[in-house]
């Protein structure tokens, strides 16, 4: 298996990377998180091969597709994927979408007839747009990093500036806070400036905690400002648009908790999470005893699960394999 990395020129001129398996099975688009890239499915792409012909997208204002700030909304972003997808392939296609990817999944299911499945891997609906984005673990960390980065001008980096800022220091005792994020931060700065061009690596800090940022070195704070001041929902009716959804979806729930000031510690709340599955006709929903990213935290689960709602279609359609 190969992945081999492309680059598809819209018809506006802007520029979506992407990276495509080299097999001729069933199409499957995926489409990363806010922060990360297409990479980041790079722990799943061999196996998931096996049974698609896989197409990992850089979303604008990330990796290598266009850095284009009018570009960063659900609407252009969705509609510039659709327009991409209709010019590599006339059949079906099934699409996955990770968090902020999700909400693009679902637009393109919503406006793309020709999408025959609908992956979403805990997409924040509902909870990250309007007023309800405030209480979010997103807009408490990355969002409002972005907006603070973008109204200063004393640090250059954004991948130290997010560690520095990061919502998680919130989490250290008070007593104790300061002086762990300042030794830290000492590592990190050195290795921001003997690496600029490779992923964060800190001494002491949790390889989990570390993949956030893989990708931030590509990543525009602009893209995330779109979810600070709601842009990137702008005239989307999620209602009407999941609504609209009639093909196979299948929607993999990762773990949620609530603090006691009511932030939301994950993508959406179960009550959320109803709500789509009044909307979307046609849904399944796997629960996952994991953090927000299933994929790389609970790889096997993943690729089953995904691989099993392509079954689901070949057994509805009487297809032998």
């Amino acid at each position: 298996m190969q992945l081999v990395n492309k680059q598809f020129r819209t018809s506006d001129n802007n520029i979506i990377n992407y990276y495509e398996t080299d097999n001729y099975n069933p199409i499957l688009l995926i489409i990363h998180a806010q922060g990360t890239n297409a990479v980041s499915y790079l722990k799943v792409v061999k196996d998931l091969s096996r049974t698609f012909h896989l197409i990992l997208v850089d979303c604008y204002g990330h990796g290598k597709s266009s850095h284009n700030r009018k570009k960063y909304n659900l609407i252009t972003q969705g509609n510039d994927l659709i327009e991409f997808i209709q010019t590599i392939t006339n059949g079906n296609i099934s699409v996955l979408g990770h968090s902020s990817g999700g909400l693009i999944a679902c637009y393109i299911a919503s406006n793309y007839t020709c999408c025959s499945n609908l992956i979403l891997e805990d997409p924040p609906l509902f909870s990250s747009n309007g007023e309800r984005r405030f209480k979010t673990f997103n807009f408490k960390d990355l969002s409002t990093v972005c907006h603070n980065f973008i109204n200063q001008k004393e640090e250059n980096d954004f991948v130290y500036y997010y560690f520095m800022n990061q919502y998680c220091w919130n989490l250290f005792p008070d007593d104790s806070r300061e002086k762990i994020r300042n030794r830290l931060g000492e590592f990190a700065l050195r290795y921001r400036q003997k690496h600029p061009e490779k992923s964060l690596k800190v001494p002491f800090w949790p390889k989990k905690f570390l993949e956030a940022f893989n990708g931030l070195n590509e990543f525009d704070p602009y893209f995330g400002e779109t979810f600070y001041d709601d842009s990137f929902n702008a005239n989307v009716n999620y209602q009407e648009l999941l609504s609209n959804i009639k093909c196979n979806t299948l929607f993999m729930k990762a773990n949620t908790t609530i603090g006691e000031d009511g932030l939301v510690q994950g993508a959406l709340t179960d009550e959320d999470l109803e709500r789509v599955s009044k909307l979307i006709s046609n849904i399944k929903i796997e629960y996952f005893n994991c953090g927000h990213g299933i994929h790389s935290e609970k790889p096997k689960e993943f690729i089953k699960c995904v691989n099993g709602i392509l079954k689901k279609q070949e057994l509805e359609q009487g297809i032998e394999r």
